[in-house]
């Protein structure tokens, strides 16, 4: 393309960027929290909330039986930038990260046999938003660069998913509309994701051994609700009537199990609740709810005797896309105190006012303590499953298999349910989409539940037909949502969202795990989670280790791969909430993915060695070296004046009591100079027989770095550290305390980064 056609579309494109920025309310905001447990690890009964259903055979040992599998788990840290980049999920420019909370990371969990190395899966949870097109890309990539040892990883049987975070820096996607408001492609935030992604699967094929794995459910109560319960009551009463809830309850886990010495090398779960405890205003850099729990659950297993070093909790997402932690319900915030509308989510008819509420929402702390609840409250329920599979669950067996194919979605031609021909349509987010939810409430005048002729100013309308005026082809594919941006035909500067998706399964003997791209609602999952086990089961699905037919355990895990927003029902789509909206392919989304999937399904059955290849279908494009970028780069670190890097500002005080918060500020200098991957910004040292140990870093929850910009003219900043002692669940003895921050200054001259160090004043806490 010429460069005045570059010029122009930019400009055009630019002005329409400016528009929706306002539009673009997107992806959620609650917060959760319940009442504590404690927990006692000499009980092993069930705790409160939490009841086991799955597991109903009992096995003497596991080790009765020859593992039948090679396992492998590995971490690694996956932080971006912490300060000055926009937060991923909330698509609020305001919202731009401040400091960390806790860190960020990859979790690999691999799957190989134990008769042919070929035979491997690889399922990666990211403390992201969501997978990513080209940030799997550039994981598969990476792995060719890893040698030959690698070969076995590829298209078929790699997974990227994201636990679907909302409090992660952004600025890493592939497509254009999630980087309208983290201002374009971000090299330094996607390549901490792809880096640290390779880092972690690279741990876990060098840790591969012999193992069993241990399928389990249970129920978890109080932890989600339906945000869109008016949507969800449009599924047909008798489809509803077979479920006690309008949410899923049931986190099912996955335990991986040493062969050498039976120790426990790690757990895979996967449970639906919005990752969007930590509310719209926060600026912290965290994993959300899900970081909570698999931080929690890891440093339990490392105090514990069958734990194995290097033991790693992965909390991934199920059909997580109308569920919300949001449990007390959506209120009014304009002193009425009245619930919200039922059917579009407003009060007074307007939806900024409506928002969810958490058990702590009257505590002014961004949602982090709502965050917490219900992250350890998913903990406790893995945890309490995990012990009462010690004699019970599911032990898998059987073959490895995977398939993994790309579909155009913007035109797809099959067989509805009811025997007629029915078309998917090239994407687009209806008006509802602008909306928002109770988690976080649009902007204007927009509403949930808005079908047929918008009611919206029709400026908003001029402003869509600015963008693009969609055909009457696609608004009569789209009908009844209408059409508020026809993203999958908006291909300047370049494609705003995908048509192109991502269709795998993978299977591990009687397990089948979907790979969703997009955010199924809790019907939606059900649907494609019950047709592909009817599917599965009229194949021969034979475990080695019984007589008799097991029936799949069917799982759906996303979103991943890519970002395909939300796949609602058909019934759902009709009422056009905000899950409505965002189903980007039309009516037809969800029987689609079946379609699509189940199709497909027969290849996991063939027997190993036989070859019968799938069509790859149509590669997406990757857009990490076309990306617009208009976040300024750091320039220059500068001390003020009579000032050194690393000098106590405000200083501790001498002492502290437990449930006090220790804070301390320094001269600092600008974390993206160095990300200090693996490593941390801040810590907490104890002072132990005379040397200095350290308690507490990044990854915990109750240590807290906050950077501030003092002059953007001198380059001056300091740094506050905060510990909330007693809070994030770590024990706190008493004795001599201090803290230490890590920095790197950028020269205003040559460039270069150099680190320094800062230590506060010793304090005593009693």
């Amino acid at each position: 393309m010429a460069r005045s056609h570059i010029a122009a579309a930019l400009a055009i494109a630019s002005l329409g960027l400016l528009i929706t920025f306002h539009l673009i309310s997107h992806f959620g905001l609650p917060r959760l929290g319940f009442f504590r447990f404690s927990y006692d690890p000499d009980d092993t009964t069930t705790a409160p909330g939490q009841i086991p259903i799955l597991p109903p055979v009992s096995q003497p040992s596991v080790f009765d039986h020859e593992p039948a599998y090679l396992l492998g788990v590995g971490k690694a840290d996956i932080t971006g930038p912490v300060v000055e980049i926009n937060l991923m999920g909330y698509a609020d420019p305001n919202q731009v990260g401040s400091g960390l909370r806790q860190r960020l990371y990859s979790r690999a969990f691999i799957v190989g046999s134990n008769d042919n190395p070929e035979e491997r899966i690889v399922y990666l949870v990211l403390d992201t938003q969501s997978g990513d097109t080209a940030v799997r890309h550039g994981i598969l990539e990476g792995l060719k660069e890893l040698g030959p040892e690698y070969d076995c990883y590829g298209k078929s049987n790699v997974a990227v998913t994201g636990t679907h975070s909302h409090s992660g820096p952004g600025a890493w996607l592939n497509y254009l509309l999630p980087q309208i408001t983290s201002k374009g492609f971000e090299r330094q935030s996607y390549q901490a994701i792809v880096d640290g992604a390779l880092l972690s699967i690279k741990r876990a094929h060098e840790s591969l051994a012999p193992g069993y794995l241990t399928v389990g459910e249970t129920e978890i109560h109080n932890a989600n609700i339906n945000r869109s319960p008016f949507a969800y009551l449009a599924n047909p009463k008798e489809e509803r009537g077979r479920y006690e809830h309008e949410v899923d309850k049931t986190l099912q886990l996955l335990k991986f199990q040493s062969a050498e010495d039976g120790k426990e090398r790690g757990v895979l779960t996967w449970f639906p609740v919005h990752g969007t405890s930590m509310l719209g205003n926060n600026t912290l850099i965290s994993g959300d709810n899900k970081g909570v729990a698999a931080v929690l659950f890891e440093k339990d297993m490392q105090s514990l005797e069958e734990g194995s070093n290097g033991f790693v909790a992965g909390f991934s997402q199920a059909n997580v896309g109308d569920t919300s932690p949001n449990v007390l319900g959506a209120y009014c915030e304009d002193g009425s105190g009245e619930k919200c509308n039922f059917e579009s989510s407003t009060c007074g008819g307007r939806t900024q006012p409506c928002h969810g509420r958490g058990p702590m929402f009257r505590k002014a702390d961004e949602g982090a303590s709502s965050c917490f609840e219900i992250g350890q409250r998913q903990y406790l329920g893995a945890k309490a499953l995990y012990l009462s599979m010690v004699t019970k669950g599911r032990l898998l067996s059987g073959p490895l298999r995977s398939y993994h194919t790309y579909r155009d979605f913007s035109n797809q031609t099959l067989q509805h349910p009811n025997g007629s021909v029915v078309n998917t349509c090239p994407a687009a987010l209806g008006y509802s989409f602008a909306a928002g939810t109770t988690d976080g409430p649009g902007a204007f005048d927009f509403t949930q539940n808005d079908t047929g002729v918008p009611n919206a100013n029709p400026l908003w309308s001029v402003v869509r037909n600015f963008l693009r005026e969609p055909s009457e082809t696609q608004k009569a594919c789209h009908y009844p949502k209408p059409i508020l941006l026809d993203v999958g035909e908006i291909e300047r500067p370049y494609l705003w969202t995908p048509n192109i998706v991502d269709i795998q399964i993978l299977r591990i003997g009687q397990l089948l795990i979907i790979i969703s791209p997009g955010e199924a609602t809790t019907m939606a999952g059900r649907r494609w989670k019950e047709a592909i086990a009817a599917s599965a089961s009229t194949l021969a699905f034979t475990s080695s280790t019984s007589n008799e037919q097991d029936p799949p355990v069917v799982v759906l895990g996303g979103p991943a791969n890519s970002y395909t927003h939300y796949i609602a029902t058909e019934e759902e789509y009709g009422i056009q909430r905000y899950e409505g909206a965002s189903t980007l392919y039309g009516p037809h989304t969800l029987n689609a993915y079946i379609n699509a999937t189940t199709s497909l399904l027969p290849h996991l059955f063939y027997p190993s060695g036989s070859k019968h290849p799938i069509e790859p279908g149509p590669d997406p494009p990757i857009h990490t070296n076309i990306s617009y970028n208009f976040n300024p780069a750091v320039r220059f670190d500068r001390a003020p004046f009579f000032k050194q890097f690393g000098q106590v500002l405000t200083d501790v005080a001498p002492s502290y009591q437990r449930g006090e918060t220790v804070r301390v500020t320094f001269v600092g200098a600008n974390p993206r100079n160095n990300l200090r991957l693996e490593g941390t910004f801040v810590a907490v040292e104890h002072l132990q027989g005379g040397k200095w140990v350290t308690v507490r870093d990044d990854s915990d929850w109750d240590l807290v770095y906050r950077w501030r910009r003092t002059s953007t003219l001198l380059g001056t900043s300091e740094v506050e550290v905060t510990w909330e002692v007693g809070e994030g669940g770590g024990k706190v003895s008493g004795g001599l305390y201090r803290v230490r921050y890590f920095g790197d200054k950028k020269d205003f001259g040559s460039g270069d980064v150099e680190a320094f160090e800062g230590v506060s004043g010793v304090f005593g806490l009693q």
